[in-house]
């Protein structure tokens, strides 16, 4: 991980230096869900488990409190499956000619295209567990919530373009870091 990224990934160790320990990945637990989504995710990518790289996968797990939620966002380049272990999650993307939505149960999966806005929401009672699978060694995530009220763009501009009011855009500045 130390030469650069390529298209076909990262270098890889010279075989006489590679052991049993670098295909093992003891990372997998619950992430923190102090924010304000309720929400812990812990990734296993490239990144942080360099056996994965040139393979075109990746996991994550996730854990959601009560009342919390991925907000919408995409993976532009990894298809997404959703495989729900421990409570109830509503989960759902759109598209420009539908919404497609479930509510998973212990041992369901939902998949979500690549590029596609969706969402997880804690729809149950207690807290809510699962996996995810990507297509990609290193997906990329883009938040919607981030991604217009985390910048510095004019207040005004987000309002006019998003319909929402001004002071509700600005309110949304604040809690996500942005300015403007």
């Amino acid at each position: 991980l130390k030469a650069p990224n390529t298209n076909s990934g990262y270098p890889c160790k010279p075989i006489a230096n590679v052991t049993s320990d670098d295909f093992v990945f003891h990372g997998l637990v619950a992430g923190s869900t102090n924010n304000s989504f309720k929400l812990g995710v812990t990734p296993a990518s490239v990144t942080n488990f360099p056996a994965l790289n040139g393979l075109g996968i990746s996991t994550m797990r996730v854990d959601i409190e009560e009342g919390g939620f991925a907000p919408m966002h995409t993976h532009p380049g990894a298809t997404e499956l959703i495989i729900s272990i421990q409570g109830e999650v509503t989960v759902g993307f759109v598209t420009p000619t539908g919404v497609y939505s479930k509510v998973l149960k212990s041992g369901d999966l939902f998949v979500v295209p690549p590029g596609l806005l969706h969402y997880v929401i804690n729809s149950g009672k207690g807290k809510a567990m699962g996996y995810v699978a990507f297509s990609s060694e290193n997906p990329s995530i883009q938040i919607l919530d981030l991604l217009l009220f985390g910048n510095k763009l004019p207040s005004d501009l987000v309002a006019k373009t998003t319909y929402l009011d001004l002071a509700q855009v600005k309110k949304l500045k604040a809690q996500f870091g942005g300015s403007g």
